[in-house]
């Protein structure tokens, strides 16, 4: 086991630093940031200074190396147009997406299971038939196209939704929705064909023959073993809600981490942009690495073949 997680914990650093290198280098490829932090008629000479002020001007493998290291020293610098460390920034608007990503995690995974399991149970009736229907529009529909019909029908058709913010419950509703569907689908979908798949197997059968009530065998016996690949899916869709957040965010104009880092992205703020997305890089790293441990506890072979 030991052997296992050292395996999937140097993968999962390979993996982040390699997204770091990444994003480094396409964001001095997106234009020089003192178009939005000067004035129109700034004159070179002053973005001459301003770049030697962000450090700029140094070659490219000397900033790349600086910025390594002021991550690996706790240190995400400062932010150009905000003029505040960035890692505060992000902290102040960390909750707003934490909040609005695990109601999203919740309602996908209870409704997701929920739905799958019904699915089989009543497998080939019209609620089965219905299920597979929502499940394929659902996990095709991008939540920010479903955002953008939920906002013209709830605010300005039915005027019963705030359009963006977070002032109240009512502000989550759609936010939440736009969030939770691709998610929902996605575990409904797999939960019931995994479920299809342990109801006819025998050992069922044996345990109806010896009396054991039927919602027993369904819940005890068939939907736990069920679980096993659907547990991982939900670990999955626990990240993708992570990086999701970033589109829905910017959709309902939310006060979290996903809109900061469009901003960002917008203005060229490169130490908002790169923190952002190692931020979201090591959220689904982290919660892929824990699914694979999770899924190998529960089936050893996963380990041993590893």
């Amino acid at each position: 086991m030991l052997k296992y997680l050292v395996k999937r914990l140097l993968k999962a650093a390979v993996t982040i630093f390699f997204i770091l290198t990444l994003v480094f280098f396409f964001t001095r490829l997106s234009g020089d940031p003192t178009d939005w932090i000067l004035p129109d008629d700034a004159t070179e000479e002053q973005r001459i200074e301003m770049r030697h002020s962000l450090g700029l001007d140094k070659p490219l493998i000397e900033q790349y190396g600086d910025v390594l290291l002021s991550l690996f020293t706790g240190d995400a610098g400062r932010s150009y147009n905000y003029l505040r460390p960035v890692s505060e920034l992000y902290a102040e608007r960390m909750g707003a997406t934490v909040r609005l990503g695990l109601i999203s995690f919740a309602l996908a995974a209870a409704v997701g299971v929920t739905l799958g399991t019904v699915a089989a149970v009543k497998r080939n009736s019209f609620f089965d038939r219905f299920t597979i229907m929502l499940s394929v529009a659902g996990s095709t529909l991008p939540n920010f196209v479903l955002g953008i019909l939920l906002v013209f029908l709830f605010c300005f058709v039915l005027r019963l939704l705030p359009s963006g913010g977070e002032d109240g419950a009512l502000s989550y509703i759609m936010p939440v929705i736009a969030m939770a569907v691709a998610p929902m689908a996605n575990i409904a979908r797999l939960t019931r064909t995994s479920l299809l798949d342990v109801l006819r197997q025998d050992y069922l059968d044996s345990a109806r023959a010896k009396g054991v009530p039927e919602h027993t065998v369904l819940i005890k016996h068939a939907l736990r073993n069920a679980l096993i690949p659907v547990i991982t899916v939900i670990g999955l869709q626990l990240g993708t809600l992570v990086g999701g957040s970033v589109v829905v965010e910017t959709v309902f104009s939310w006060p979290g981490i996903g809109s900061l880092l469009i901003n960002g992205a917008k203005m060229r703020d490169y130490p908002i942009v790169i923190y952002g997305v190692m931020l979201i890089s090591v959220a689904v790293t982290v919660m892929n690495t824990i699914v694979d441990l999770s899924y190998s506890l529960l089936d050893p072979r996963i380990r041993d073949n590893a």
